[in-house]
């Protein structure tokens, strides 16, 4: 729920209709005109992030973002929006800036 709504504040859209989604996976849209390879490569190099990237005829058009497991806290989820932000910001994205770790604590009440 916090990882969407903040992917979701940003403008950023999921690949799987909300009906059908897992929240332990989620498959984002990269946005138009993003170098898929240089964002993954960012939040590693500058975050410890890793993000998967799309496989197959996806490859280069998705993000999967697992929250499964020891890791998967709400101070992870804040992170890995923030680091997110911050990447696309910097590489000027079509995305709504500085929104992300708001919704995501909003929509939990935190």
């Amino acid at each position: 729920m916090a990882l969407r709504a903040g992917l979701e504040a940003m403008g950023l859209s999921f690949v799987v209709k909300e009906q059908d989604r897992l929240p332990q996976l989620n498959a984002i849209n990269i946005p138009q005109g993003v170098d898929d390879t240089a964002v993954r490569r960012a939040l590693l190099d500058d975050y410890g992030l890793e993000i998967g990237a799309g496989l197959g005829v996806m490859a280069g058009k998705i993000w999967r973002i697992g929250l499964m497991g020891h890791a998967c806290n709400m101070r992870n989820v804040l992170v890995c929006l923030g680091a997110l932000e911050d990447v696309l910001a910097r590489m000027h994205a079509p995305i709504r800036r500085g929104v992300a770790v708001s919704a995501a604590r909003e929509a939990l009440n935190f």
